[in-house]
């Protein structure tokens, strides 16, 4: 390694204190910046033997003519210091954020004399105040229209405002009671901030305090007989309390959180948090992050804080709650929660929630997560221009004659050797065709080459000898590429199948998932794509619908194999099964369940309930 990295400093040179270091290229371009406890250990690791290196690491060392260091006071400054330079010179190897949408705020400029609320997808301006973000711009419209009728502060814009003070007519807003109209001095510029500090303490807190205050002072007034201002609160009150349920209550204490989930796989990381204020849910936001290089779930943690709360140019940070749940703590916790706590001012508790509503919201975060990779990973897919390249890039990488239009993947899925079935999923021009989907069923195998080598064999007699009692138009269409799910073994399994099938000019490649590399027939090494790209990204989407296909077979087999045996039992129909199924869930927790159990269900008694647990256990 030192041979061919001729930059690389002595061991002795680097020290052994906390610090941040960052890795160049020729240009001087920063490619990665990193912190360490420890640089000198930090940083011996990547001068490691090449093939002891992970392969995206090995290519960022590859790509480095230097690497530089600063030392500083403690682990806490080495943290602030490498967040300062990521977000100064946005490292092409450290973690890339892209929102998933714009998402709307409600924004209030506290900085001006005569502070305005406006509705905005950005926040770029320092001095004001944002809430948010919200999933629908006319939810926010319509919340700043009820509340500026408890609290009627400025809504116009600059130019609106200024030609009202020089005509001295107020505008519509003025004449209607939703705005205190400064700009004629119905009200003085204190008076007016005064109602803009109530406007964003409700939107700060979002709790009930402000609808008990103004209860007791409608009561107050009906009781001094001032009829006309007890009705005027009284109208306040109905309007925030339309507010506030509008947002979904989640915890009854009034919590003040930020909750984040992370959906993740090898290429891509897809972030969900939602904004408790008050006990509320007041908003929700995503982010889809490209992992250049291969990253824990706590160093992406790690960084989604960073992204979220740290101040980025002149734009306002994103405020900081008394407590962020997240799905894991990043190594160094401690120093990330002082960090937070000092944007706040005073703690700020990071955890993970175990049990209880928050954990309970927080596994829904992890839910959206989930369908936003999905989503991200399909839409990419889907796209034709990176469709045209993925299926270019494939070509170049695996040296096709042609772009491979029609790709065939297979995979095999069984419970612990049990109903072992496959899938064969189909995408012609980079975009799934389900109607030439095929499932199978392995009666008897060995294990997975074995498996994957009958399929084949099955799947390759059409493309020699179609059968003519079958319709198997679609399935004797000649693929440009085949893919099993697997390394080594499994891809020279399918090449032996290929080879005594007779069919001439097939390409068959494996996908293994722990690196993602790619294995061909008889080499002794993989080969590894760039991340990020977007072959990569096609053959990883065609792997996982393949998984997913064959995953939803094998678990309809199960299913089905234990609705006969039920059906065999006397006394059980077809609705009695059903019941059973639904009430239990699985197979396996009814197979697991007591008699006393089963006979809870509507419709079973002991004796039946006995019937079915002797029947399926014998």
């Amino acid at each position: 390694m030192a041979q061919e990295l001729s930059f690389r400093p002595q061991t002795g040179e680097i020290p052994t204190s906390p610090g941040v270091y960052r890795w160049l290229d020729s240009d001087g371009r920063v490619l990665y910046v990193g912190k360490a406890k420890n640089l000198r250990a930090r940083l011996s690791n990547y001068f490691g033997p090449l093939d002891s290196l992970h392969e995206r690491t090995r290519r960022m060392v590859l790509a480095a003519a230097d690497v530089q260091w600063t030392i500083v006071k403690s682990e806490f400054e080495a943290l602030q210091l490498e967040f300062t330079w990521i977000k100064e010179f946005n490292p092409p190897f450290n973690v890339q954020f892209k929102d998933d949408k714009s998402y709307p705020y409600l924004a209030v400029t506290v900085n001006e004399e005569v502070p305005r609320v406006f509705v905005t997808r950005y926040r770029e301006k320092k001095g004001v105040k944002y809430f948010g973000p919200y999933t629908q711009a006319w939810a926010v419209r319509e919340t700043v229209d009820t509340l500026l009728k408890v609290y009627p502060m400025r809504s116009c814009t600059t130019g609106i405002y200024n030609r009202a003070k020089q005509s001295n007519r107020p505008c519509l807003l003025g004449d209607i009671g939703k705005c205190v109209a400064p700009c004629v001095d119905r009200v003085t510029q204190t008076e007016h901030k005064a109602v803009v500090k109530q406007f964003v303490d409700f939107m700060s807190g979002g709790d009930v305090k402000h609808v008990e205050v103004l209860r007791k002072q409608m009561i107050k007034a009906s009781e001094a007989q001032q009829y006309e201002l007890a009705a005027r609160l009284r109208d306040n009150i109905e309007a925030l309390e339309t507010v506030l349920e509008k947002s979904a209550v989640v915890f009854s204490d009034h919590t003040d959180a930020d909750l984040i989930a992370v959906a993740d796989d090898e290429l891509a990381a897809a972030v969900s948090m939602f904004i408790v204020r008050g006990g509320r849910i007041r908003g929700a936001r995503g982010w889809v992050i490209d992992k250049e290089l291969d990253r824990t779930l706590g160093e992406v943690v790690e960084y989604v804080l960073q992204n979220v709360y740290s101040p980025a140019g002149s734009a306002e940070p994103n405020e900081v709650p008394k407590e962020i749940i997240v799905p894991a703590l990043p190594d160094d916790a401690d120093a990330v929660a002082k960090w937070l706590s000092e944007l706040r001012g005073s703690k700020v508790d990071l955890r993970i929630a175990q049990r209880g509503d928050k954990a309970a919201l927080a596994k829904t975060a992890l839910t959206n997560a989930k369908h936003s990779l999905m989503l991200y990973k399909t839409r990419r897919s889907a796209d034709f221009t990176a469709r045209a390249d993925a299926l270019s890039g494939i070509q170049r990488a695996l040296n096709l004659p042609a772009a491979p239009l029609r790709i065939e993947c297979f995979d095999v899925s069984h419970l612990g050797g049990t109903g072992v079935v496959a899938s064969m999923v189909v995408f012609e021009d980079g975009l799934a065709k389900k109607d030439h989907y095929r499932r199978f069923s392995i009666d008897q195998t060995q294990d997975d080459t074995d498996s994957i080598y009958q399929v084949l064999l099955r799947r390759l007699k059409y493309l020699k000898e179609p059968d003519p009692d079958t319709d198997a138009s679609k399935f004797a269409y000649f693929p440009s590429l085949l893919i099993v799910d697997g390394g080594l073994p499994q891809v020279n399994a399918a090449a032996r199948a290929v080879k005594e099938s007779g069919v001439q000019g097939l390409t068959v490649v494996g996908l293994a998932k722990r690196l993602e590399e790619i294995w061909l027939p008889g080499q002794e090494y993989p080969l590894i794509l760039p991340r990020a790209t977007d072959e990569l990204f096609l053959l990883q989407r065609i792997r996982d619908e393949a998984h997913r296909f064959a995953i939803t077979y094998q678990r309809q087999k199960r299913s089905s194999s234990i609705a006969s045996a039920l059906a065999d039992i006397p006394g059980l129909g077809e609705k009695r099964v059903s019941a059973l199924l639904k009430h239990f869930g699985s197979a396996k927790r009814l197979k697991a369940a007591s008699v006393e159990a089963i006979s809870e269900v509507a419709g079973i008694g002991p004796v039946l309930a006995q019937d079915i647990v002797e029947s399926l256990n014998s």
